[in-house]
């Protein structure tokens, strides 16, 4: 029996004037047809803007068909009268918490709709707790939702979902904001949950999410355009590619090897079926390399340093914690700095300390030398020096025109009309923004283009310092990829110090010189890239992944095919593989 039915949907965003007359109409889907048996395990695909979230939120009755017919467990979804059943049915965990979360504790928030359905109390503490423990927030129960980081509050929403106890839950990016472990935990959530027959709908950007599902489902132009077991899907790599989505890197390797005259399957999702396929070859013995060593330092401007700082939030209160405990480091003039650590391991407090907005508990921050909190420090100055962008940048823009929002910082630090003008147009362009872009409203662009509207605000003030906390967090492959290649673009032109935040182990080895690991606070390590990633065992004890290439390198090394410790990307490895195979 199928939960959902859904029959020649079509949906359009409806925008009006001022007296309430009509005036465009944008269709985003065009035509939909899908049944989702109960039971199953769907993830849905497909690039920003392609009309997935908003598909999902038909199967909860948040949005209604402008035409045709969605049924959920037989009812109409568009029936009033019987909304209150859908949602009892479907719940739906969206991208962002915050957008979720009501209480001001923990526990009071997961207990909140089940107040509103009239469950008795002692089933409400049963089932709260339950939840909780099932995304490992029961230690937080007490604490405000507003103090945890956004991987935590993440976690705190879909416990709300689950002690709903439905029989479908859709989930929209629930993993966006989650560390590496806690994408894990999640997963193994959800992955429990429909093995105990409750239907899932995974919305995610990333590959390997779908790859553990029983169906992938790809949606392009407000239309379903792929419908098929994952590894059918993704076999079909350039069809992927050109629904600006990714593959899983094992599933890139063999196609590049396939495509180098390797006789191997594309219908691979993991590194156990890699290796499998690859042992298939008869490859062995070990691929010339040399291994990472520590550079002798060179004396380097130092564009900011660290000094013993300590950070308390809530001191004197019960909830006093420590988030960041006796770091010190410097920072190199120019260089491009991955930050990684689990989530609440510090790494969004200590950076938020570079720009003055957080005061050290104990400790000092150091730019140009000078400690930013002395008496006689211009804290509004050192805010121009360190700009930092936040995770969602987009919900910081508010201006009528991308012009005018670009050059809000500029114009805040007394510069002329000539300068503001330049550097509105030089940031604009570094971040692929055209004239056309400039004069529009920032709210008609798209997810990915918004993101880099507002980098763009931040990049025109010129600071010396850039921070991205996860500044491609929730786009799409091509659009994280057009994002932190801009990024990157810019670092190579101007020079400018960056700071690149991120839960995506496979970016900061794309781009980061060296890497910063921060664990329960402290500072694990903070070293040249190659080196941070030969520690790969090291990282997954403290909460972090490694990059599936990684993996699958280390169950070579096992059986006999060293390609050594510094591998961590698709070229790499296909190098290393083909050197092999030409022996």
């Amino acid at each position: 029996m199928n939960i959902i039915e859904v029959k020649e949907l079509e949906f359009e965003y409806k925008n009006y004037d001022d007296e309430g007359n009509e005036i465009e109409a944008n269709k985003v889907l065009k035509g939909i047809n899908l049944s989702v048996p109960k039971g199953q395990f769907v993830a849905v695909l497909g690039h920003n803007g392609c009309g997935k979230s908003t598909l999902a939120k038909h199967f909860n009755g948040i949005l209604t068909a402008t035409k045709g017919t969605v049924l959920v467990n037989g009812i109409d979804a568009s029936d009033d009268d019987r909304i209150f059943d859908i949602r009892q049915n479907v719940g739906m965990v969206f991208q962002n918490p915050d957008n979720q979360l009501v209480a001001t504790l923990v526990e009071e928030d997961v207990a909140f709709a089940l107040e509103n359905l009239g469950v008795p109390q002692a089933e409400i503490r049963e089932r709260v707790d339950e939840a909780l423990k099932t995304v490992s927030m029961y230690d937080y129960r007490e604490h405000s939702p507003h103090q945890l980081s956004g991987g935590q509050k993440q976690r705190v929403a879909i416990a709300g979902i689950l002690a709903m106890r439905p029989e479908c839950i859709v989930l929209d990016e629930p993993t966006a904001m989650l560390d590496p472990k806690g994408r894990k935990e999640v997963m193994k959530t959800i992955k429990l949950l429909n093995s105990q027959g409750i239907t899932i709908i995974l919305i995610t950007h990333y590959m390997d999410e779908a790859a553990q599902a029983q169906r992938v489902i790809v949606m392009d132009d407000g239309k379903i355009v792929m419908d098929d077991v994952p590894k059918k899907i993704f076999s079909q790599v350039e069809k992927i590619k050109s629904y600006a989505l990714d593959v899983p890197q094992v599933t890139e390797l063999m196609y590049e090897l396939k495509k180098s005259g390797a006789d191997v399957s594309l219908e691979i999702l993991d590194e156990n079926e890699a290796l499998d396929e690859l042992l298939k070859l008869g490859i062995k013995g070990e691929a010339k390399y040399t291994e990472p060593v520590e550079e002798e330092k060179a004396e380097k401007e130092i564009a900011a340093e660290i000094k013993s700082l300590t950070y308390k939030y809530s001191v004197g209160t019960p909830f006093e914690s420590t988030a960041v405990d006796n770091v010190s480091l410097k920072i190199e003039k120019g260089s491009f700095i991955g930050v990684i650590g689990h989530t609440g391991s510090g790494k969004s407090t200590l950076i938020q300390h570079l720009n003055g907005l957080l005061k050290p508990t104990s400790g000092e921050i150091l730019i140009h030398g000078k400690n930013i909190w002395d008496k006689d420090s211009d804290i509004r100055a050192v805010r121009f020096l360190a700009g930092l962008v936040f995770q969602y940048s987009e919900y910081q823009l508010f201006e009528e025109t991308v012009y005018k929002d670009i050059s809000y910082g500029p114009k805040n630090m007394g510069l002329s009309d000539e300068e503001i003008d330049k550097r509105v147009r030089n940031a604009a362009k570094s971040m692929g923004l055209s004239e056309k872009h400039l004069n529009a409203s920032p709210f008609e662009l798209s997810g990915g283009q918004k993101r880099r509207v507002a980098l763009a605000g931040v990049i025109a003030m010129e600071p010396e310092i850039l921070i991205l906390d996860e500044p491609a967090a929730g786009l799409d492959p091509k659009g994280r990829d057009k994002v932190l290649d801009e990024i990157h673009s810019y670092h190579e032109e101007s020079g400018t110090t960056i700071l690149l935040v991120s839960h995506s182990m496979e970016d900061i080895v794309k781009y980061a010189d060296k890497v910063l690991v921060m664990n329960h606070g402290r500072l694990f390590c903070f070293e040249k890239t190659d080196l941070v990633f030969s520690r790969a065992r090291e990282l997954r004890q403290v909460g972090l992944d490694i990059p599936q290439i990684t993996k699958l390198s280390h169950l070579l090394a096992e059986n006999g095919i060293d390609l050594g410790e510094d591998v961590y990307t698709i070229e790499r490895a296909k190098e290393r593989i083909l050197t092999l195979l030409n022996k």
